[in-house]
């Protein structure tokens, strides 16, 4: 990952522009909600993380048994972003070029015959990777070069992937049997991962009554592509205040058991810690959560609310760890109120 831009100073002040930017994307964000709640139930802190990853151009990976409407979430959503969408289902005969594309031998009428690339599924402004631990590590590779360089390599040419791109991968966590986990160093690319969990029994309810009948609305594209862009720049000059800095980098390093910053209790439970990355997705996200908020400065609040999805793909749990049925929400919560307590 390439480091980002400069980060502000605590005591950069935003422009009058950005001001009313930020006002702008906050009210833009509550008429997604609004526009999305009419075919999704629930699902609130899902969406806005998703929202998250979107405005920090970061790629999410979500977590979740079937029938919880995560491909829906995700072609909905593209369709109020107006941005083109595409959905490749990841099996274990799918290859590289089946993602990227391939070069294909063309008759141009008069006897003569050229290369020409087809393009494939991911040159798309939001793709969604459904079961991407389906496919073989080569092809799970190729998606994420993609995701990492914003272009793909075919027959020795690079093709550039038009902005924005977004890409949400699923996997489902209870059935891995056939399966290509995910190695870790490939999991550090996603900015976040998200837990899909069960609905309540009140949305149980409601997803009954509105999905058996009538066919659900067409929503109303409220951005494009270019707006999406200038609240992705936007989102990169909301000021960070120090502290915040130091909170981030604190809770990063008292993942990882192997230094001092650790504390006890973990040690046994964590056999490897969180990255640099971790440290900038952390940064990253809290401006994008504070600017969705129609906050002008990134809050203890918005870190705290972004630790979880940024760090638990991150964290490797040891056999113990596994064996007392702890889990890596478990660990981070309680690292986040230690840390929090001591400020």
């Amino acid at each position: 990952m390439s480091d980002p831009p400069a980060s502000a100073p605590a005591s950069a002040a935003l422009q009058e522009d950005d001001v009313s930017a930020i006002d702008h994307l906050r009210a833009a964000y509550a008429d997604l909600r609004e526009e999305l709640g009419k075919v999704i139930v629930g699902q609130e802190e899902v969406v806005e993380q998703l929202a998250i990853c979107l405005f920090a151009r970061g790629h999410a990976l979500l977590m979740g048994v079937p029938g919880l409407a995560k491909t829906l979430l995700v072609s909905r959503l593209a369709e109020t972003m107006s941005l083109s969408f595409s959905r490749i289902q990841f099996t274990p005969d799918l290859m590289p070029m089946d993602i990227t594309g391939t070069e294909i031998l063309q008759d141009d009428g008069s006897g003569r015959r050229s290369f020409e690339f087809a393009k494939g599924p991911v040159f798309a402004n939001i793709v969604l990777a459904d079961e991407i631990n389906r496919a073989p590590s080569k092809t799970q590779a190729a998606m994420l070069e993609a995701m990492q360089e914003h272009r793909v390599t075919v027959a020795g040419h690079s093709f550039d992937l038009q902005p924005p791109f977004f890409v949400l991968a699923t996997q489902n966590p209870i059935e891995q049997e056939g399966t290509y986990p995910l190695p870790e160093a490939q999991l550090d690319r996603f900015m976040f991962m998200i837990g899909v969990d069960y609905p309540s029994r009140e949305e149980e309810i409601a997803i009954a009554r509105t999905t058996t009948g009538e066919a659900p609305p067409r929503l109303e594209p409220l951005l494009d592509g270019e707006q999406v862009l200038r609240f992705q720049q936007l989102v990169r000059r909301v000021p960070v205040p120090d502290h915040i800095y130091q909170l981030a980098v604190d809770l990063v390093r008292r993942t990882r058991p192997e230094q001092g910053e650790a504390p006890d209790w973990l040690k046994p439970l964590v056999g490897w810690g969180a990255g640099p990355r971790a440290v900038q997705y952390l940064i990253l996200g809290s401006r994008a959560r504070a600017a969705l908020h129609g906050s002008y400065m990134v809050r203890q609040e918005d870190l705290v609310a972004i630790a979880s999805p940024v760090l638990r793909h991150r964290l490797i749990k040891t056999f113990t760890a596994e064996s007392e049925g702890v889990t890596a929400r478990s660990v981070i919560a309680r690292l986040v109120e230690e840390l929090t307590s001591e400020k």
